[in-house]
């Protein structure tokens, strides 16, 4: 990345600050700049933008991002490992890289967003990205804070995000993002691009949020798609006994005899609704 922001090259910062990946972090690093690059691009332009990385670890999408002319990049990382490299940059990019050392589970996001755009932009760790993203698509307020999320995730996982209904892949995560987002993979990424490589292909997903999602309460909508994904293989008219059963689905005018995968996100949030 020499090239790109004058720098020194990723694995010598690794190797200087001795950022070895920790397994428990979930983190494997991200060294090619041309993929550092096509990642932050997949976000649009970002001139106007605050950004939000999670786990920046030695910093290769930072520079990425601060390269391509985010306006702002706010990063959270939790190892106080990456802390000098990140200074580093913050010093090379002045007033453009904040460096917040702390858990992004943990981080009320919201409140840290100033005025203006704020775009999310992460590779995040595999152990908490799920729980991240649903994180997001639950702000206090909607529209939300963010304008758009551009995000690593194990393949699976993107198919599951993606996934609508007749779709092997869709299940509660389906639900829920199709309820909030419109989103889509935007490309894949080989285990060999990644230090260590990770047993998994990965891939980047892109969410923007709907303007005006169905109304819905989380609580009852989560309370359905459990029940109904928890044996998905069953007739709707069994899943869903515990919550009504046929009495449900007859007010929601849903055969009994479908399954959960073929409800489309607005059944499930008729189901909800009745509940």
């Amino acid at each position: 990345m020499a090239a790109l922001d004058g720098l020194p090259p990723l694995r010598e910062v690794i190797q200087t600050h001795g950022l070895d990946a920790k397994k428990a972090l979930g983190q494997n690093f991200l060294l090619d700049l041309n993929i550092t690059q096509k990642v932050a691009r997949t976000a649009g332009d970002l001139s106007e933008a605050t950004v939000f990385e999670v786990g920046p670890g030695p910093g290769g999408l930072t520079r990425a991002l601060l390269a391509l002319g985010a306006k702002k990049v706010i990063a959270v990382e939790r190892d106080s490992r990456c802390l000098p490299a990140l200074a580093e940059i913050a010093q090379h990019y002045p007033g453009r890289l904040e460096v917040i050392e702390g858990d992004a589970l943990k981080t009320d996001f919201e409140a840290l967003a100033p005025e203006g755009p704020v775009k999310i932009v992460a590779n995040l760790p595999y152990n908490v990205g799920t729980q991240l993203l649903i994180n997001w698509l639950m702000p206090r307020r909607w529209p939300p804070f963010w304008q758009s999320l551009t995000l690593m995730f194990q393949k699976e996982v993107g198919q599951r995000i993606v996934a609508q209904a007749d779709d092997d892949h869709y299940g509660r995560l389906g639900v829920l993002c199709g309820w909030r987002a419109n989103a889509h993979m935007a490309f894949d990424l080989s285990p060999q691009a990644f230090t260590p490589p990770p047993k998994v292909t990965s891939t980047v997903v892109h969410l923007t949020p709907k303007a005006e999602p169905l109304p819905c309460d989380l609580a009852r909508l989560e309370k359905v798609t459990q029940a109904a994904f928890g044996q998905r293989r069953k007739m709707l008219r069994a899943s869903l006994k515990p919550l009504g059963g046929e009495t449900l689905l007859n007010k929601a005018g849903i055969d009994p005899a479908r399954r959960a995968e073929t409800l489309s996100v607005a059944e499930f949030c008729q189901l909800a609704n009745l509940l």
